[in-house]
């Protein structure tokens, strides 16, 4: 049986004996019976805070909207919002604290935000001189495969703050221990692991329900698509916002399916196929018009490439129309959205054609891969 981190706190009890608890969690918290986090801390521990990222600590919000400072109606703890004026925990917040605990379930993708709430959070214990503890959670999308394009810092935001690949094929308790040495955070960290976890399972193979960790991450395969088409956040396109199948769907009013899915058969995706659909978004892009579009089935999850397919999406769309656009800088001066999920420009200005790209990828892919075998806490 799988346990997740929250699930072996009695074993670590000691870490919060006569402590102050703060808490970074969202509804993805909870063991395998639907216990929160929140919880289990409140009863085991002296929980004195919470903090939410992206979405809130309850999952109420929608991607992008910021939130203020509340109290937790269920536990009477203040609550410090993550995702609005402060990204980083303040010193007057951990001055109540003693110790700071993160439970989030990951996605595995680098342009995921909680994942830079996580370092932030990590860094604030640091120059705060806390302790910072992680409750462990299986990467849904596997601890072996890694694909991408390492980041280059000129594009660093919140959706790509380090220089990782988009698929790192770490846990969140990996990925904090990568954080804290490749990149001189430091802090006092304590990684509480899961136990019955092997690299080669992904969420599928865990028999565990899949809580979702936003809106728009519904279904636990929904994570390989979102490895595939969230670059087309970044574009004129439709990402299957507001519909039942987000990032599953990728469309616009004006694009010619058959053509892509024509030319898509010529690239040989390997363990996915596209079909031609049509959807009518309810917000976001598009909304209330009815969209033209491909919906991503994924049949091989061993054999599909979710970066390498995003890429190719990507540059046959734009080859093959001409109302296909790049969204412009949402603030004057700053980089472009799609530059920023990419973590480069490359897609955009087209410097590499769409094989040499490829290429890139699976040099950069390697590259990390070699580079994270050093933090795995699993075999």
């Amino acid at each position: 049986m799988i346990k997740v981190g929250i699930e072996k706190i009695d074993e670590y009890l000691d870490l919060f004996k006569n402590k102050r608890v703060g808490l970074i969690t969202n509804p993805t918290g909870v063991t395998k019976d639907f216990v929160s986090t929140i919880d289990i801390l409140n009863k085991k521990t002296n929980l004195v805070a919470l903090f939410s990222p992206e979405h809130g600590v309850r999952g109420d919000l929608q991607a992008g909207v910021k939130l203020g400072d509340y109290v937790d109606p269920f536990t009477g703890c203040f609550v410090y919002s993550l995702y609005g004026e402060n990204r980083k925990p303040t010193q007057e917040m951990m001055d109540k604290l003693d110790v700071l605990c993160f439970d989030i379930q990951d996605v595995g993708a680098r342009f995921y935000t909680y994942i830079y709430t996580l370092a932030y959070a990590m860094m604030a214990a640091k120059e705060n001189n806390k302790i910072f503890v992680v409750f462990d959670r299986p990467n849904p999308v596997g601890g072996i495969e890694v694909e991408g394009n390492i980041l280059d810092i000129t594009y660093r935001s919140f959706v790509g703050y380090y220089p990782l690949v988009q698929r790192y094929g770490l846990t969140i308790g990996e990925l904090a221990l990568y954080y804290n040495s490749e990149f001189d955070i430091h802090c006092d960290l304590h990684v509480i692991p899961l136990q019955g976890w092997k690299r080669d399972m992904d969420y599928e193979a865990i028999n565990r329900p899949w809580v979702y960790p936003s809106p728009n991450i519904p279904y636990a395969i929904s994570t390989y698509s979102y490895l595939a088409t969230c670059y087309f956040e970044g574009t004129n396109m439709s990402e299957g916002r507001g519909t039942a199948k987000p990032f599953s769907l990728i469309g616009a009013p004006w694009l010619d399916a058959d053509k892509i899915i024509d030319a898509l058969k010529d690239r040989n995706i390997l363990g996915a196929q596209f079909r031609k659909v049509f959807f009518t978004p309810t917000f976001s892009k598009h909304q209330g018009i009815l969209c033209q579009g491909i919906e991503l089935f994924v049949t091989d999850r061993n054999l599909f490439k979710p970066v390498s397919t995003g890429m190719t999406l990507l540059y046959l769309i734009q080859d093959l129309h001409q109302d296909f656009a790049f969204l412009p800088p949402y603030h004057e001066g700053k980089n472009q959205m799609i530059d920023l999920l990419t973590g480069d420009n490359i897609v955009r200005t087209r410097r590499l054609s769409l094989d040499e790209l490829l290429k890139k990828i699976e040099g950069d892919s390697m590259t990390f891969k070699q580079k994270k075998v050093g933090y795995h806490l699993y075999e």
